[in-house]
Order: C-alpha cells, then sequence, then structure tokens
C-alpha cells in the first residue's frame, strides 16, 4: 500500500507521498489549472498514481470549525466523484487548519516566500497525509 496525499484549492492541488512502508511521507508537487477547472489535473493525476503504484488517495476535506461541511467541503465531495474511476480507495479526511499549519512550518524553517501558493499546498497535503496515516497506525 502507498498513500496519496491531496490539498484542492479553486487554483492547484498540493499532493504529497508516503514512502512503500507508509512511515515518511513528503511533499510531492503542486499542480495548478484555471479557477476550478479540476479535469485538468486528472491526467497528471492518473499518471502519477500509475507511476508510484498508489493504492490509496486521501483527500483534505475543508470542515468549518463547527464541524458542518460549508462550500469548500462540498467542492473536495465533487472532486472525489470526478477522480471515483481512479483504481484507488480515496479517503475524505478533515483538513481543519492545515493551510495554517503549513504556513507556520514555513516560516519556522526560514521560507521567505510562503505567499508563493505551491509550497503552502503541497506542505499542506503533507500534513493531511501524515496526520490520516497517524491515525491509521493509532489504531
Amino acid at each position: 500500500m502507498r498513500y496519496l496525499g491531496l490539498d484542492l484549492g479553486t487554483t492547484s492541488l498540493g499532493i504529497a507521498i508516503s514512502d512503500k512502508t507508509n512511515t515518511i511521507v513528503s511533499p510531492y508537487k503542486v499542480l495548478k489549472f484555471p479557477k476550478e477547472k479540476y479535469e485538468e489535473v486528472l491526467e497528471e493525476l492518473e499518471r502519477i498514481i500509475k507511476e508510484k503504484e498508489i493504492t490509496d488517495v486521501v483527500l483534505g476535506l475543508p470542515k468549518n470549525m463547527d464541524n458542518s461541511l460549508g462550500f469548500a467541503s462540498m467542492r473536495s465531495q465533487k472532486f472525489k466523484e470526478l477522480i471515483s474511476y481512479l483504481p484507488v480507495k480515496i479517503h475524505l479526511y478533515d483538513e481543519r487548519l492545515t493551510t495554517i499549519a503549513a504556513q507556520n512550518i514555513l516560516i519556522a524553517t526560514g521560507n521567505k516566500k510562503i505567499n508563493k501558493q505551491n509550497k503552502i499546498d503541497a506542505v499542506a497535503a503533507n500534513i493531511i497525509l501524515e496526520d490520516f496515516l497517524r491515525g491509521i497506525n493509532e489504531k
């Protein structure tokens, strides 16, 4: 089993990947696309899944702080439906505050260009996947 973590935005998709033992997670890349044109990343996402032998995808589900589902959550649910043809199991995972955590990590590690969304999205995907895998390992 190998996992891919996804942080979906309106114009980008942050991607993180686990190693083959699912103990180490690393930011992988960010795919950019025109606003809400998610179908433009499908071919590249499919290529990554095949090339890296991914079995499971963990897609961030941005819930509101009161645990309700808002517009961003609906976007993730629609994206899950869009990628449901892929030969992987898709997990939705609560990603509240991951972007803020990613920004804090980048600041703490001396990255001066944190407003470059590419780094933030990949690190946020990394946090989503790490948290998900930690939850599995604690069971």
